[in-house]
């Protein structure tokens, strides 16, 4: 399987934080293909053990999460209207118009309406309309939606992988699909390539609302170096070179508290060995990734992040450059093929 395909297959998938568990069959298949193992933990998370030629002495774990935004119903009223709230970090100006399914007993599609402009007095037109005042219509009345549909149900986007000029694609939960798309493909780069230490890759859940499934998985494997792969702001217009990373240039390289400067010193280098295109992403405090959560795990592992450039984050149609998921999954790879068991103690030294 190409890695954009995997990446569609999972991009116009369903699996919102808390029921993910709607996207496993595909991972498990695509990881098993090229790695040694593959298991699914209590809590959900899938992890793939690659091993190595060091029989377990070094051991790195590669993260990224596959659960998405999305909502939640909420209520049905008494004209079958469906109210609902967030499940992740949402932005309610994008998503009103916006096609959704309700994933129910089956899976039923709705629109996202609210009172129209024509009815909205001066003081309304000037304010976003708030989640709250918004439904969701499905064309049921109360009674045949209510068997079909229950309080609790999870509600995705209805937004389809598309393909856009340059190399680039555009869809929903590219947030952190991307990522997975990565260690998929990073697999297949250790396939060509001699590696001493072990390396595990982990699916995790919840990442969007308690990166629960990092803490556990982290805490199971105990490894030695841990890497959150993720995305970052792709540069557009509005944002600065600050705080924002350029597309198809290669990953950024987070810099801030939540990574050991040992080991970014030596994935810069590595980048430069085997000339992969990597660019400076800053972060000062937690990043806001699973890193966060595999860096405070039993007495603490050391941590980096690697993040995809990725425009217009937690909308239905994030933009990515296929490019760079290329060059992250290379850089991951020649990154572990460069760790050896008798530098671990100086590469962590501070």
């Amino acid at each position: 399987m190409e890695t954009k395909d995997l990446l569609e297959i999972l991009s116009n998938g369903n699996g919102v934080s808390g029921f993910e568990f709607n996207l496993k069959n595909e991972i498990i298949d695509a990881f098993g293909k090229y790695t040694d193992s593959v298991r699914l933990d209590r809590l959900g998370n899938i992890i793939a053990h690659k091993k190595g030629s060091g029989n377990g002495a070094v051991k790195i774990l590669m993260a990224a999460h596959m659960d998405e935004i999305g909502f939640m119903v909420t209520d049905i009223d008494k004209k079958g209207f469906i109210h609902f709230t967030n499940i992740g970090g949402i932005d309610p100006r994008t998503i009103l118009a916006q096609e959704v399914t309700i994933h129910g007993k089956e899976d039923i599609l709705g629109l996202i309406g609210s009172k129209p402009p024509h009815l909205q007095d001066q003081s309304e037109q000037e304010k976003s309309i708030k989640m709250e005042d918004m439904i969701i219509d499905t064309g049921f009345d109360k009674e045949a939606l209510s068997e079909l549909i229950s309080i609790g149900d999870s509600i995705t986007v209805n937004r389809k992988m598309i393909s856009l000029l340059n190399n680039r694609v555009s869809g929903k939960a590219m947030d952190d699909r991307a990522g997975v798309a990565a260690l998929f493909e990073t697999m297949k780069e250790l396939e060509k390539i001699n590696h001493h230490a072990d390396v595990y890759f982990v699916a995790t859940i919840q990442e969007e609302v308690t990166m629960a499934g990092a803490l556990t998985a982290t805490y199971g494997i105990n490894p030695d170096i841990g890497i959150a792969v993720d995305v970052g702001f792709g540069r557009t217009p509005e944002l600065n070179n600050s705080n924002s990373i350029e597309m198809g240039k290669g990953p950024g390289v987070l810099l801030g508290g939540n990574i050991h400067p040992g080991l970014r010193k030596r994935l810069v280098a590595v980048a430069g060995d085997y000339n992969v295109p990597v660019q400076t992403n800053v972060w000062p405090g937690p990043s806001g990734t699973d890193a966060r959560a595999i860096q405070i795990t039993r007495e603490g592992v050391p941590a980096l992040v690697l993040s995809i450039p990725l425009r217009y984050m937690h909308t239905s149609v994030e933009v990515l450059d296929l490019k760079d998921v290329s060059h992250t999954a290379k850089l991951l790879a020649f990154f572990s093929a460069s760790i050896e068991e008798n530098e671990m103690e100086g590469l962590l030294c501070f």
